[in-house]
């Protein structure tokens, strides 16, 4: 990178919140934010102290912050059940009768779960992993469809204070055995199958596949969700409904340290191997509790949908752990939005009165390109409040979810935050910040944010450079789990003492924060998040493939589409067959999500001296069909213009 990022995106449009809204809300002006913002720096001791007396403890802390970075300790002695939080302190009281869920099956089956009746299911699946002998911090493999049985695993495993990890249900078997592998987990959590665009994604046959390769695993629950024929290995594999039906309902949560370890959720990094994000228990839940009140600003008569998978950070912070320590009611839908067309999702917000969504830009233009009569045949009164998350949205997307789906009168708060953060970062709070569209404007309470340039001077305003944070806060990362010093070289090498997300920023006169892509080689296509080199290995793991290079050009429905540029080994030819068996291969390896848009045979790649892939060049070329960047230190000049000659062609 660069010392500066250039950045071309003027825009001036600026919409302030109504003043029905600012005065309903629980930070009502700027005034008001910015005076909470300075003491949640200043002194977070007292800040993160107060909202931390929200949730339920079983003994209080005795030190707030234990801080010599990056080992960050919060609520130091304090102890808690972060799953009693979220179910048991609403199901012994007034919320007991309350919906908790309403759930959505893509076929159109439906179900209500109340706090009450969650408390039963997530106390006896508990039960059901203690008969399994699941004990506290033992890692246990979930991997489901969006169905509320996925929430009851997860919590039930907070429960007993075993550590959770979730695999998104669109990765493969060969995603899964990575997770087991480097977690070492004992237990899986999985279902038959679950339903996406009509059809049945085999989940429990990928766990099968899976551990073939893998032997640590003593048990497996499935539930049964598609009904199709499934195979059930004797003494190591049971049905969830014959299992609960064993024990008891009732189950006493224990309490465990504010450290205690909660989850591991596995990201993509830029080496290849995925990168297992621990967090832990009280910071945590106070990170996404905080937010939900704040960001969201919920309410108890609030129907809230996060339309994110329970296997990405959003689904654990935004579904899961966030709003139902908050006591509120969500929507979860199990399948595509498209299902059958593009009026599902509307047609959920009419029919549920939802009043906060949050969903993906992605989704946003692909709702775009389907057409304004979608919306247009349902009534969206109800909804309040906007949310994006997983990228940053482009100006003409927020301008369309504004009016054709907020009626020009609700909020957005485009989020900005990661895995490793926990909980959203920079962030509007819809009671009183100006809104621009594309900027995730400010930080929120906690968050000290900068953008430096390579030498950790801050950037002036409009300059492009190194978006980091500068103190620790409650929700972020621990570790990566096995390898702390993976962790210390990833995300604080850069500058002293402060952790470094990865992503170019800039800053607007105003003090907004622009989020202008990754610095790293890690694409996020459609909010997820890829490693090229997972995708590259996937590809130099067929027979045919010498070596591959993948980088991510602009694209107007994903975000991000997937480029590959692969050398054939010797005598072999690069054929259309071909081209769409080395997309269906990584589609296997990795999960559809990852087959590459584009493949192009290349006789060779461009490297520099000493053998390292110029991704950069490839980025150039494949955006704007040359390279005009630096190309002094490129080994053989020929290698691009073979490359440039062949994508004019089609190749």
């Amino acid at each position: 990178m660069s010392n500066k990022i250039e950045s071309h995106l003027v825009e001036d449009r600026v919409f302030k919140p109504s003043k029905e809204f600012s005065a309903k809300a629980r930070i009502s002006s700027l005034s008001q934010y910015k005076k909470l913002w300075q003491e949640s720096v200043d002194k977070p001791n007292v800040f993160w102290a107060r909202e931390a007396k929200e949730l339920s403890w079983r003994q209080t802390w005795t030190k707030v912050l234990d801080w010599k970075a990056p080992d960050a300790k919060w609520f130091v002695g304090g102890k808690l059940n972060v799953c009693e939080n979220c179910v048991d302190r609403h199901a012994a009281g007034p919320r007991r009768n309350k919906a908790a869920i309403i759930f959505e099956g893509e076929p159109g089956d439906k179900r209500v779960i109340t706090y009450g009746q969650l408390q039963r299911e997530v106390s006896q699946f508990a039960n059901v992993l203690l008969a399994k002998g699941v004990k506290a911090k033992d890692r246990v493999l979930v991997y489901m469809p969006m169905i509320p049985e996925a929430a009851v695993a997860m919590l039930a495993c907070a429960r007993i204070g075993a550590v959770h990890s979730v695999v998104f249900g669109g990765f493969s078997s060969d995603s899964i055995v990575d997770r087991l592998e480097d977690s070492g987990a004992t237990h899986v959590v999985t279902a038959d199958g679950g339903w996406r665009r009509g059809k049945i994604v085999p989940l429990k046959d990928n766990v099968d596949e899976a551990l073939e390769r893998y032997k640590g695993i003593k048990s497996v629950v499935v539930f049964k969700r598609t009904g199709q024929d499934i195979q059930m290995k004797s003494g190591r594999d049971t049905w969830w409904h014959d299992d609960i039906s064993k024990v008891s309902a009732k189950h006493e949560a224990k309490a465990f340290d504010s450290e205690h370890p909660l989850f591991i959720l596995y990201t993509s990094g830029s080496t290849g191997k995925p990168k297992g994000i621990l967090h832990t228990s009280g910071g945590y839940l106070t990170g996404a509790y905080t937010t939900c009140k704040y960001v969201f600003d919920m309410r108890d008569e609030d129907v809230y949908w996060c339309t994110a998978d329970v296997g990405w950070i959003t689904g654990h912070s935004y579904i899961v752990y966030g709003p139902l320590a908050m006591g509120v009611t969500q929507v979860m839908y199990e399948g595509a939005p498209n299902q059958p067309d593009f009026g599902r999702f509307w047609q959920m917000v009419e029919e549920y009165g939802v009043t906060i969504f949050y969903t993906a830009p992605t989704a946003i233009r692909a709702f775009i390109k389907a057409g304004d009569h979608f919306p247009a045949k349902h009534d969206l009164s109800s909804l309040r409040l906007l949310g994006s998350v997983g990228e940053p949205i482009n100006p003409e997307a927020w301008m369309w979810y504004h009016e054709k789906i907020g009626g020009g009168r609700c909020p957005i708060v485009d989020t900005w935050w990661q895995t490793e953060t926990g909980a959203i970062m920079i962030t509007p709070l819809p009671g009183c910040t100006p809104l621009k569209p594309g900027t995730a404007t400010l930080p929120f309470f906690g968050v000290d944010a900068a953008i430096l340039d390579e030498e950790g001077h801050e950037c002036k305003p409009n300059e492009g450079g190194r978006l980091v944070i500068r103190k620790p806060w409650p929700s972020m990362t621990r570790t990566i789990y096995g390898d702390k010093g993976r962790y210390k070289k990833t995300y604080w090498s850069d500058y002293k003492g402060m952790y470094t997300a990865g992503d170019g920023a800039r800053r607007d006169k105003q003090g907004n924060f622009w989020i202008v892509g990754r610095l790293d080689d890690v694409l996020n296509v459609s909010g997820h998040r890829l490693g090229t080199a997972e995708v590259e290995s996937a590809l130099v793991g067929h027979p045919a493939v010498a070596e591959s290079a993948v980088v991510g050009r602009p694209d107007d429905l994903k975000g991000q589409a997937v480029v590959a540029f692969v050398t054939l080994k010797e005598g072999i030819e690069g054929t259309p067959a071909l081209q769409k068996e080395l997309r269906e291969h990584v589609g296997k390896v990795i999960g559809a999500i990852a087959k590459p848009d584009d493949l192009h045979f290349a006789p060779a790649l461009p490297k520099t001296r000493s053998g390292k892939i110029m991704r950069r060049l490839l980025k150039e070329l494949v955006a704007t069909g040359n390279v005009t960047g630096n190309t002094t230190t490129l080994e053989d000049f020929n290698v691009i213009a073979t490359l440039q000659k062949n994508l004019g062609s089609g190749k």
